[in-house]
């Protein structure tokens, strides 16, 4: 019976480190910055036109809203879209929403169920880079916003 518990336990290791290199990693807003300018680092908006409007986007993130006005995700059309934005496909996507619930949502979806790797979220989202003292810029109508 030992012998048999001993056998699966490098079984066990090898699962638990697959598992651990998908997980989502949440980032500060200091972490952000770093990532952006030293890693290439994809930064991007999932939050609403509405929320757009309202206060403002980070400088060089990209705009591509997750979940429509009535809460529905069209994951498939996200993925793809995400996907045409990257650089690379090892290149770090940091996601970013109003308060850190709806980026953890998707990019647990990203790691968990697609097996995708560097995803981070923005901790607290929008809310923490601007109590960081952030700056933002006013909403644009293109994708990519300077």
């Amino acid at each position: 019976m030992k012998k048999t518990r001993l056998s699966l336990f490098p079984g066990l290791l090898f699962i638990s480190s697959a598992l651990m290199a998908t997980e989502l990693k949440t980032v500060s807003p200091e972490q952000l910055l770093d990532m952006q300018q030293n890693q290439n680092a994809l930064v991007v908006d999932i939050r609403t036109e509405a929320e757009w409007q309202a206060s403002g986007i980070l400088s060089n993130s990209l705009k591509l809203q997750s979940f429509d006005p009535q809460g529905r995700f069209d994951q498939a059309k996200w993925v793809a879209a995400l996907e045409q934005l990257k650089s690379s496909p090892d290149q770090p996507v940091i996601l970013i929403c109003r308060s850190g619930n709806r980026s953890a949502r998707v990019g647990d979806f990203l790691t968990r169920q697609l097996g995708m790797k560097n995803v981070h979220h923005l901790q607290n989202g929008l809310q923490s880079w601007l109590e960081s003292g952030g700056p933002v810029s006013p909403n644009c109508l293109q994708v990519a916003c300077k």
